[in-house]
Order: C-alpha cells, then sequence, then structure tokens
C-alpha cells in the first residue's frame, strides 16, 4: 500500500499561502509540488468548499487563504482532505472461519481504532500557526531572512 502524502502537501501549501500576502497559483504551487496543477486544484478544492481557502481566476487570480493559520487546525485540514487512512494495517481475509485470524482481526481493529481516537484528538490541539512558528523559530537559529531560498 503507498503512502499519502495529501496532509503533508496541503499544510506545506496553507503556511506558505498564510506566509504570503499575495496569492499563488496552482502553477506555482504545483511546482513547489512537483506535481501537475489539476492535482493541486482537486485537492484544493476540499479546502476551498470548507472556507479555508479561496480562488480567483484570471490575471492576479490564485489561492489565498480565508482564515488565518491560528483559526485552522491539523483536525481540518485532515477532515477537509475526507479523511485519509491513517494507517496502512490491513485485516486478513484467508481464512474468514479461523477463530485465530478473527481474535487477531478484532486485536488490531481494536488498537487501530484507539490510535486514530488518540492521533485525531491531537490533530484538534495543533494550529498551522504552531507549525509556522516552529519554522520561523528554525528560521532564526539558522540565521536565515524568512522567506529568503525556502520552498
Amino acid at each position: 500500500m503507498r503512502g499519502d502524502s495529501r496532509m503533508s502537501r496541503m499544510l506545506h501549501v496553507l503556511i506558505h499561502l498564510g506566509r504570503h500576502a499575495e496569492s499563488m497559483t496552482s502553477e506555482t504551487i504545483a511546482k513547489m509540488l512537483n506535481t501537475n496543477p489539476v492535482v493541486v486544484r482537486r485537492t484544493m478544492a476540499g479546502l476551498r468548499e470548507r472556507g479555508y481557502v479561496q480562488s480567483e481566476k484570471g490575471h492576479g487570480g490564485g489561492w489565498r487563504l480565508t482564515k488565518t493559520l491560528g483559526e485552522i487546525t491539523l483536525l481540518d485540514v485532515y477532515d477537509a482532505l475526507e479523511r485519509p487512512e491513517l494507517f496502512c494495517l490491513v485485516a486478513s481475509s484467508d481464512h474468514a472461519g479461523c477463530l485465530v485470524e478473527i481474535a487477531v482481526n478484532e486485536a488490531l481493529e481494536d488498537a487501530r481504532r484507539e490510535a486514530e481516537a488518540l492521533l485525531l484528538s491531537r490533530f484538534s490541539t495543533i494550529r498551522l500557526s504552531d507549525i509556522a512558528d516552529s519554522f520561523e523559530t528554525r528560521m532564526e537559529m539558522l540565521g536565515l531572512q524568512a522567506g529568503k531560498g525556502v520552498a
């Protein structure tokens, strides 16, 4: 099973949008993420529907935040992306009638549910501004000027 990087990619984009006053085109974002502008538009659509970003067409258009980074949590972004799979463990179904397999699958599913609940609870406490602040602190520690040569 292949990993899903939409969450980290959209967090990356949203923090860039929050740090820059001007809007960013789908093409600019696509270059930053090394993907296609159509993929950017499709992925950003859920964020737009939830009211976190807006897009404008035409010259001078592009994507911009409609809320501050402090108003958006990881859980908000996760929900806007339609809750991608958090864990790739899959229950076995090779021997559906085997009591051992049933017990193993139940134990794994219970643990997965508990881990997911804990992770989502943590997601609800982390604001994008927390991540952006961490970035700013790292920039200061490195003696770099914010916005210069950092993708």
